[in-house]
């Protein structure tokens, strides 16, 4: 069978592990992370993506939550598509019910997979910058838009999924949490929605072939 992988980057550590030397994987994209600050955008690049796929494998697994507007993407679909039903990529990587729990648990929360706590202060220094290139000028500094972005926010929390250095990776969760003066707790994550999401695209590849 053949097997088509279009998912945000956010997964890509993951995927990657999941999908290591598997021989029914005919086609694999990542695309970048932000999309779902755009829906409309995300949803015309999904569709685009998939359908250029069109006879060149029997499946294409679809990494990414629902993110405001893929819920009913595959009415749009020319190829036999699975998707997730969680919310977003914490979602998937908590599952529907503990992160329902998480939120309960603190509203205010910032949660930290490997991916984005690599992120650091840096990427944010970055996006102001492209987001409001003469800030300095005007009297702002990132600390006053870090304030701005994470105003009623009291914990960070780092979703550990067994892949990568855990070590570094929840070091810098911790230190993004310093900086924002934020408590850091840590919890396991799961694989499973992304292995099974894997596992109902081959079985309809099958039913397909």
């Amino acid at each position: 069978m053949r097997i088509g992988i279009i998912a945000c980057e956010t997964f890509k550590m993951e995927l990657d592990h999941i999908l290591v030397d598997d021989p029914d994987i005919a086609y694999k994209e990542y695309l970048e992370f932000g999309l779902h600050e755009w829906p409309d955008d995300l949803k015309k690049a999904v569709i685009e993506r998939v359908n250029s796929l069109e006879g060149k494998v029997d499946a294409v697994f679809l990494g990414y939550g629902i993110c405001n507007s893929l819920k009913d993407v595959t009415s749009s679909l020319k190829v036999p598509t699975v998707t997730l039903a969680e919310d977003d990529c914490i979602g998937v990587l908590l599952t529907t019910d503990e992160y329902n729990k998480e939120r309960k648990k603190c509203a205010g929360t910032m949660y930290h997979t490997p991916y984005f706590a690599d992120f650091g202060v840096e990427w944010y220094e970055r996006e102001l910058r492209k987001r409001m290139p003469n800030y300095e000028e005007l009297g702002l500094d990132l600390d006053w838009y870090l304030d701005q972005l994470f105003n009623g926010y009291s914990r960070v929390l780092y979703i550990d999924d067994g892949l990568g250095d855990k070590e570094t990776c929840e070091g810098h969760s911790k230190e993004f949490a310093d900086h924002m003066k934020l408590r850091h707790e840590s919890r396991k994550g799961t694989l499973i929605m992304l292995e099974s999401g894997i596992a109902r695209t081959k079985e309809l590849a099958r039913s397909n072939s």
